[in-house]
């Protein structure tokens, strides 16, 4: 089969159901895994799809952002890995910023008894933090209904009269070129002051996020340390390149 018609074929599977398994392009089109990799490779550099685990996906719209309802139910046990492990980073006396995020909310159970002081942005993170007995600041701001981020300038001016330990923060898109995005540029402006703030940033991202750009650049990809739950072993040279990455397995 010629790789015009492969690439035809491949782009049709995908127009239909979004996301593909490589098993399902090898059979579709008679052809061996090697060379649906390279295939896939070549469609992606060609900005007509986007590798991810296992086979590929559809690209989305650089402004798409789901709700927090909608994050929460995707990739829930990868999120609940990589924030037990985030929240093992944390040592008593630590002063830390929170993220409005699915990931960063599930770290907050895994605080509880540490002797810290917690600053964020998450509206839906304090009632958490209350619970579990966490002193939390509370930025100010424009509340964002989508996310339920406080972001604009009151956000900005709250963030400049603290500086952290550590600071966790979600992304949309990580990207070994593109570094760490998100769809809204007042949200990612406070992401970056807060990483700008903190001795050591953290990028909290499910392996949905990985090779995916949005439309607003928060930071590249060597000024924070990148927690994921996988990292296809063709992909780990390129982002172990440009900075640390913690992979938190199963």
């Amino acid at each position: 089969m010629l790789t015009e018609e492969r690439h035809r074929i491949i782009l049709d599977l995908l127009a239909r159901k979004e996301v593909v398994k490589l098993q399902e392009l090898v059979e579709a089109t008679n052809s061996s895994e090697s060379t649906i990799r390279r295939d896939l490779t070549q469609l992606e550099k060609e900005k007509k799809l986007r590798r991810i685990h296992g086979g590929a996906t559809l690209l989305h719209q650089k402004r798409e952002e789901l709700s927090v309802l909608e994050k929460s139910a995707k990739h829930i046990e990868e999120k609940k890995r990589i924030a037990e492990y985030a929240a093992s980073l944390v040592e008593h006396g630590d002063c830390i910023y929170l993220d409005a995020g699915t990931t960063t909310f599930e770290m907050i159970p895994h605080l509880r008894g540490k002797d810290i002081v917690v600053v964020t942005n998450g509206m839906m993170h304090l009632e958490l933090l209350l619970e579990n007995d966490i002193a939390t600041y509370l930025l100010g701001g424009l509340l964002k209904k989508k996310t339920k981020a406080l972001i604009g300038r009151g956000a900005l001016q709250s963030l400049q009269s603290y500086s952290f330990d550590k600071c966790f923060i979600g992304a949309n898109g990580v990207h070994y070129e593109y570094g760490y995005t998100t769809p809204d540029p007042e949200e990612a402006m406070v992401k970056h002051t807060a990483m700008r703030l903190a001795q050591k940033a953290y990028v909290l991202a499910d392996h949905s996020k990985l090779n995916e750009s949005t439309f607003a650049k928060i930071a590249d990809l060597h000024e924070a340390i990148l927690i994921t739950d996988q990292l296809d072993e063709e992909w780990q040279e390129l982002y172990k390149a440009k900075t640390a990455v913690e992979v938190v397995a199963k």
